[in-house]
């Protein structure tokens, strides 16, 4: 008999060009600047290429204008799953009241449906913002997951070193205090887990997966970042933290970003970002790199079913 592969599921946050204007603090980005028209044809022939089918995480905001809503449809009818990035993509999301996250998440989840013809049954928080009343939003709402915890210890350097780049105030930086983590993040969990909501109620959470033992980050952004300085750091980096995942027996939730997979050469209003010095055409040349490396040692999936083909055998509940 053959052993099955553990499960590797995909998923992609589909921040648009505003949302990054909007967290770097630059003027303009209230007009709500797109690059869907670019970007999603580009990556969705790319995913077609590698016959793989993965998860967007969606933000209401980008479903208003019709133009982006031809391209968001495209998602679900090339056959990919949708998932919930709430309305606004404000990062404080956790300094929300109840009422206010309920209102966010509704909101969003409407949205998306209208636009895709698909309801969301997975959340992520922009910036892996949560707190324990969107937790019970997204129960109350009929969530089958969340998704936006990354177990990591380098969430305040990261902040830091984002906080140097952009152009925010005292008061923007001050909002986004929680932005990336906090260090605590560093000692949760990386295999999935259900959250004890009390009165009987829990919700399935699928961290975004760091190395284990060590907790760094292994998503395609990092990767990218590592092989500007050497493509085979990138591929010890990356293979390190597989072979850990696989023997510490840990499911692989990858993350992926618009600007992980197109540079700065076509989306030329984004060139201050880090990584987007690397033309588009070499950041392909990465992600394939690092998908058959997944393939080699891993099923691929969406986050949905990695949700269907995890609940049935977790064990541990996180009480509140």
């Amino acid at each position: 008999m053959i052993k099955a592969k553990p499960l590797a599921s995909i998923s992609l946050d589909l921040d648009n060009q505003w949302s990054y204007m909007k967290i770097h603090g630059d003027e303009g980005w209230d007009k709500y600047p797109s690059y869907f028209s670019i970007f999603i044809p580009h990556v969705l022939d790319i995913l077609d290429e590698l016959e793989l089918k993965i998860t967007f995480f969606i933000v209401g905001k980008d479903t208003e204008s019709e133009e982006n809503r031809k391209y968001l449809r495209m998602i679900t009818e090339r056959g990919h799953e949708v998932g919930n990035h709430s309305y606004n993509h404000e990062s404080w999301l956790q300094s929300y009241s109840y009422e206010e996250i309920e209102k966010e998440i509704i909101a969003a989840e409407e949205a998306i449906e209208r636009a895709t013809g698909q309801i969301p049954k997975g959340f992520r928080g922009p910036g892996f913002s949560w707190s324990v009343d969107l937790l019970k939003v997204l129960e109350s709402r009929g969530y089958l997951y969340d998704a936006s915890t990354l177990p990591t210890f380098l969430g305040p350097l990261a902040r830091m070193y984002y906080f140097w780049k952009s152009d925010l105030s005292k008061e923007e930086k001050k909002a986004r205090k929680e932005l990336f983590g906090k260090y605590s993040e560093g000692f949760r969990r990386l295999k999935p887990y259900y959250w004890d909501l009390g009165n009987g109620k829990r919700l399935l959470e699928i961290p975004v997966t760091t190395m284990p033992v060590f907790k760094f980050p292994f998503h395609l952004s990092y990767l990218i970042y590592l092989s500007n300085i050497s493509k085979g750091l990138m591929q010890i980096y990356l293979n390190i933290a597989l072979f850990l995942c696989r023997i510490t027996k840990t499911p692989v939730s990858f993350l992926l970003h618009p600007l992980d997979i197109i540079g700065g050469d076509q989306i030329t209003k984004l060139a201050f970002f880090p990584g987007m010095n690397i033309e588009s055409k070499r950041k392909i040349g990465i992600f394939k790199t690092v998908i058959k490396k997944l393939q080699k040692s891993f099923q691929i999936t969406n986050s949905l079913d990695h949700f269907h083909r995890t609940q049935i055998v977790v064990r541990y509940t996180k009480k509140l």
